[in-house]
């Protein structure tokens, strides 16, 4: 349950992109306009309380990072994308950095229409918001309203067996408020997006299925503002407040309440022979040992064989800090997010294999934000424990190898 609204909170932003108008006489047509081979990225982030049966439980901070490409346009202009969601949650180290433990990804292939429609296949999972915005095919004045009606699409399938998304309709209100200017001088088109749920889950759509944790009424609200920048047809930013109420079957009851917000931005495909022989030819001038480069499925990834830690701990060597300081001024020659992954060699347990190499790959985010390469917020770790092996472990030296920090500058 914790994850529901984590999901939810944001990824309902995707409907946000690539959004374009045109002004005549203070009145303002909106439309999606898309073009192929068109590349965006969203990144949100969630600051939720949960509570179970009354009781305050947790609260979580969240980041969603969602990259899409249009990979077909057709006559009516209506855009076919391809999209990555992945959700990860904070975490902290030593360093008091702030670094997010890479989450899930989901993958989803959908079409938009001009005014914002879904059509989408329910063997997708993500967006889990749909038909939000959704423009009307007239012009607005700042003061008008409209409505139309979207759904939310819940990911059941591990702990309830549910094969489809579990969806719950809502009709979403929306007002075009005006415009404002920032500082810059940029104009934005200001539209408020409101919607209530109340939603009693069909028992028919449960036939065979243990009932006692499926959600039974689902109950809530979200209050969004959305930042329209006329000229580039983009969003510039978003702001959410939620409150969402599931209550299953069994009579458990969670509530999730808090705020979130968001923002497109572009990002650079890095994954060039160009690029990686600059970063390779960076390397060798500094004389960085036990380090090279290569093409990953996510970008350009830098792995460090053999890195030096502290004896039983994650704490790194100051040799390896001095290591680190020289790849940090080459990770700075690039915007794109970085995802450190932790990985050591065949000893000990599998349990406490992954958790060392968690540990270590935090703690290389940790430094790399202690020397401002990124905000904490664009790094992402995870640990992949002994199981993807560079050499063997029957050896010192293949064991060197493999106790290994990879640092990705990523794609997408």
């Amino acid at each position: 349950m914790k994850k529901l609204k984590s999901i939810f909170a944001s990824v309902l932003i995707y409907g946000l992109l690539n959004f374009s108008a045109f002004s005549e006489e203070n009145e303002v047509l909106l439309t999606f306009k898309f073009a192929q081979g068109d590349k965006s990225r969203i990144l949100s982030t969630v600051n939720e309380d949960v509570y179970v049966n009354g009781n305050y439980s947790h609260t979580s901070e969240i980041l969603n990072r969602i990259s899409s490409e249009i990979t077909n346009v057709d006559e009516n202009g209506s855009g076919e994308c391809k999209a990555i969601f992945m959700t990860s949650e904070n975490s902290t180290n030593k360093y008091n950095g702030r670094n997010y433990n890479w989450g899930e990804e989901y993958e989803s292939i959908f079409t938009r229409d001009i005014h914002g429609k879904y059509d989408i296949s329910d063997i997708y999972f993500m967006p889990t918001v749909r038909d939000v915005p959704v423009f009307p095919d007239y012009a607005v004045k700042p003061g008008d309203t409209w409505t139309s009606e979207g759904h939310e699409a819940h990911d059941l399938r591990r702990t309830f067996e549910l094969a489809k998304p579990f969806k719950v309709p809502f009709a979403a209100t929306y007002k075009y408020l005006g415009d404002e200017t920032n500082e810059k001088g940029t104009t934005f088109n200001v539209i408020e997006i409101k919607y209530q749920l109340y939603f009693e889950s069909p028992v028919s759509s449960l036939a065979g299925k243990d009932r006692r944790y499926i959600p039974a009424i689902t109950t809530g609200y979200s209050n969004q503002k959305l930042w329209w920048n006329n000229t580039n047809g983009t969003i510039d930013h978003y702001t959410e407040e939620f409150k969402i109420s599931i209550e299953t079957y069994s009579g458990d009851r969670f509530v999730f309440i808090g705020k979130a917000h968001a923002e497109v931005t572009e990002f650079e495909r890095v994954n060039t022979e160009e690029n990686l022989k600059k970063i390779s030819d960076s390397i060798n001038k500094m004389g960085i040992e036990n380090v090279d480069v290569k093409e990953s499925e996510k970008g350009l990834t830098i792995s460090i064989e053999n890195i030096q830690f502290k004896p039983d701990s994650y704490e790194l060597m100051p040799s390896e800090k001095e290591k680190l300081k020289k790849i940090a001024e080459i990770l700075k020659t690039f915007d794109n997010d970085l995802l450190i992954t932790g990985h050591c060699a065949r000893r000990g347990t599998v349990k406490n294999q992954q958790i060392i190499s968690e540990e270590r790959a935090a703690s290389v985010a940790g430094y790399l934000t202690e020397l401002e390469v990124r905000d904490g917020n664009c790094i992402f770790t995870q640990g992949k424990g002994a199981k993807e092996p560079v050499a063997s472990n029957d050896t010192e030296a293949g064991r060197a190898r493999n106790r290994r920090v990879e640092i990705t500058i990523m794609d997408n």
